[in-house]
């Protein structure tokens, strides 16, 4: 770091939220209402900078959550990174393919949803992943197992496997998807 004397005074922040687009004219004034946002403060950080920057996301109805700093880049490598590497993976893929007009002249709302991040700064996106690269490898490794289970049931036809896997995806995004906050 090279903040010299105002290291104290830096606390670092996270907000959950967000859209693929950027820029002013992407600006939303409920952006990080009822969105969290996550502080992870240095050992070095004053107490009443850190309450400041807690009252100024608070102020603009976000709810405030303190990690340390490789619990933040952990979680957010699982649920954040990952996600967008994938998404962005998986339209890579496909645009390259001799097919990739038929593909997308195809595509639904499953692709539309899944995608959507996708389209969002290539140049941010590179540098979170370059910056949190070892949590996000892995979880890339975590996934590529779960990726392989999946390839085994289907080779294997394994329909016990498949709707296991399935119902407890069903359960699990059904839970998260009535918590209090977010999206």
């Amino acid at each position: 770091m090279h903040l010299g004397a105002a290291l104290p005074r830096f606390v670092p922040a996270h907000p959950i939220a967000g859209t693929e687009l950027s820029g002013a004219k992407a600006a939303l004034a409920t952006l990080f209402e009822g969105r969290q946002a996550v502080l992870t403060p240095l050992p070095e950080t004053d107490t009443v900078a850190l309450a400041r920057v807690r009252a100024l996301w608070e102020a603009c109805g976000a709810e405030v959550v303190t990690l340390d700093a490789p619990t933040h880049d952990r979680i957010l490598a699982a649920v954040s990174h990952l996600p967008h590497f994938l998404a962005a993976a998986y339209v890579a893929d496909l645009a390259v393919r001799p097919d990739s007009a038929d593909l997308f002249a195809l595509a639904g709302s499953g692709f539309r949803d899944f995608t959507r991040i996708a389209a969002s700064s290539p140049a941010m996106w590179r540098d979170i992943g370059l910056a949190n690269r070892e949590a996000l490898r892995n979880e890339i490794a975590a996934f590529r197992g779960a990726l392989d289970v999946l390839d085994a049931a289907l080779r294997d036809c394994d329909g016990r496997t498949l709707a296991t896997m399935l119902d407890s995806a069903a359960e699990a995004r059904r839970a998260w998807g009535v918590r209090p906050t977010g999206d």
